[in-house]
């Protein structure tokens, strides 16, 4: 079990450069280094948009288990370069037999579903704690009840596309009332409903951000205790899509990114002037450098927060809870636990 928690280089700047000077890796802007960081310490690179990185940058960071993610400007997922295949192949023919069993698939998908519904009605609740305006609590205590009713659905389902029905009845409800948990100047930070590609306001390009992070973060989880992350069960399979990472971070969205962002918005960290709206790109906004550095350097403080974890009666780093949630999904694939136990925020 991973006990230690590897620093992420995250290089925003379009004109940097990585190279390896022994044994460590130096960034550079325009021939001068501005950071030097022993690889050693290093759990993973990210490169935003035109960052590049040296053959024998890379080539240090794959052979030593470190991978290496390519992002554009927004943080959608590019790419990434990773060693040889690793892991038991046993495990992977266990994972592949799952998929083939509806009972089992369903098992897997309907305890996620229920986890990341129950992480997300904590946060609702937590608004509702925190807002001193009763129709406010009432409309995020409403949503919350209707979260809570979705849960015993899920143990009658029959199969996925019943799991996923339910879960999108519940996403429904939450990000119905996520605008209400905003407190920040409805002019620069309102939330209506979820968009994505392009996001089309400052809430939801700050989510699909963090959401890019974590699912790097999850790839990273399953594909270090040898499972195929493209390989998944509540979401479908598609080419390139790394399925079984997204079933991984359903857990955390509410727990590790919308938390987050609702902390960097309602404490003012972030402003309207850190994101930059594209009107000749139909209308899509981003966040701009100042603000991508703001946000990676909170994913790292809030990755380093020690949490409970329920179901090991211990405490851990909360950006180790996904690489441990990969080892017991593994467990239960292998046989040796009965269910998989999704991981329920503290």
């Amino acid at each position: 079990m991973p006990r230690e928690l590897l620093n992420t280089l995250f290089v925003t700047q379009p004109d940097c450069f990585v190279r390896l000077e022994g044994e460590t890796l130096q960034v550079e802007r325009e021939g001068k280094k501005v950071l030097q960081v022993p690889a050693l310490h290093l759990g993973a690179v990210v490169l935003f948009g035109h960052a590049q990185m040296s053959s024998q940058a890379m080539a240090k960071c794959v052979s030593e288990g470190r991978e290496v993610t390519f992002l554009d400007y927004s943080g959608r997922f590019r790419c990434r370069v990773v060693g040889p295949e690793s892991g038991n192949v046993l495990l992977r023919a266990a994972q592949y037999d799952a998929y083939r069993s509806e009972e089992k698939s369903v098992a897997i998908a309907a305890a996620i579903v229920a986890a990341k519904i129950r992480n997300a009605r904590q946060t609702v609740m937590r608004g509702a704690r925190d807002t001193n305006i009763e129709d406010i609590a009432n409309a995020l205590r409403g949503a919350a009840a209707e979260m809570a009713g979705v849960v015993p659905l899920l143990r009658d389902c029959r199969t996925v596309d019943e799991a996923r029905g339910l879960e999108g009845q519940a996403a429904s409800a939450y990000f119905g009332v996520f605008g209400l948990l905003i407190s920040a100047p409805a002019a620069h930070f309102s939330f209506q409903f979820r968009t994505r590609r392009p996001p089309r306001d400052r809430v939801n390009a700050l989510l699909s951000f963090l959401y890019a992070l974590l699912t790097s973060d999850c790839v990273a989880a399953a594909s270090g205790v040898g499972l195929d992350s493209q390989f998944g069960y509540l979401h479908a399979l598609r080419p390139g899509r790394p399925a079984l990472a997204l079933d991984l971070m359903e857990e955390f969205r509410s727990c590790i990114v919308d938390r987050l962002a609702l902390n960097l918005i309602n404490r003012r960290q972030l402003k309207a002037e850190h994101f930059n709206v594209r009107e000749d790109a139909g209308g899509s906004v981003l966040l701009n450098d100042a603000g991508r550095r703001i946000v990676l350097e909170a994913y790292q403080r809030r990755k380093q927060e020690n949490v409970g974890h329920p179901f090991l009666k211990t405490t851990m780093p909360l950006g180790l809870v996904p690489h441990l949630q990969a080892r017991l999904l593994a467990r239960h694939l292998r046989g040796d636990l009965a269910a998989y136990p999704p991981y329920l925020s503290t």
